[in-house]
């Protein structure tokens, strides 16, 4: 179970942003970046692995080590997680998907082996929000199908959400080298384009790291 404690907003490095920017009814700013991911494509194929699950994996790797992305606003407070889970978005055969809840282990096949019981858990209900409901979460999403140049999501505006968003989109390949779209979404009280640069900087070192 992840652990969060309570960040005093006055006297906080971001207090000014943070009064700035959660007063917008539309808080959240978004980028996407082709990113190269040619290493761990090529060891995933050779060892035949899952593509997706390894660069879930990876996403997730990444989030950890970004303060900016761990924290998160609840009922008008600030809070700080020491680790971030993903609620990712699972497809069923007949094309309608359900919200997972996939604890986020630094070993590659405890997270592996937890997703896949995951995906099938949530392959096997009829429920549209069958995750644990936690703030703790990036909400993940693939989009395989679609070598996309942006993303918008829906959101209730009536309702508080500082989770960032994170979709990866079609697998294409580029004078020989392989990469995917990464669509990144984030509140603006609690990251910058600083954060989001750190984002897609480490993420393609993670995909290529093998």
């Amino acid at each position: 179970m992840a652990s969060k404690t309570k960040v005093e907003i006055e006297g906080w490095e971001r207090e000014q942003h943070f009064s700035f920017f959660n007063a917008f009814e539309e808080p959240f700013f978004g980028l996407t970046a082709n990113v190269e991911c040619t290493g761990l494509y090529t060891e995933a194929k050779q060892r035949q692995h899952s593509f997706y699950l390894r660069y879930m994996h990876a996403v997730m790797a990444v989030v950890n080590t970004i303060d900016a992305l761990k924290f998160r606003i609840e009922a008008g407070d600030l809070y700080h997680y020491d680790r971030i889970d993903v609620s990712a978005t699972v497809l069923r055969t007949n094309h309608t998907f359900g919200f997972s809840y996939i604890p986020f282990h630094e070993d590659l096949k405890q997270f592996a082996e937890a997703a896949k019981r995951e995906i099938e858990r949530v392959r096997a209900s009829h429920d549209l929000l069958p995750s644990n409901g936690q703030d703790n979460v990036i909400h993940f999403s693939a989009i395989p199908w679609i070598k996309f140049t942006s993303v918008s999501h829906a959101r209730p505006f009536s309702r508080a959400d500082s989770c960032p968003k994170i979709s990866v989109g079609k697998l294409f390949k580029d004078r020989g080298r392989w990469f995917l779209p990464v669509a990144f979404h984030a509140h603006h009280a609690l990251a910058d384009g600083y954060h989001a640069g750190q984002f897609y900087q480490r993420l393609e070192a993670a995909l290529n790291a093998t």
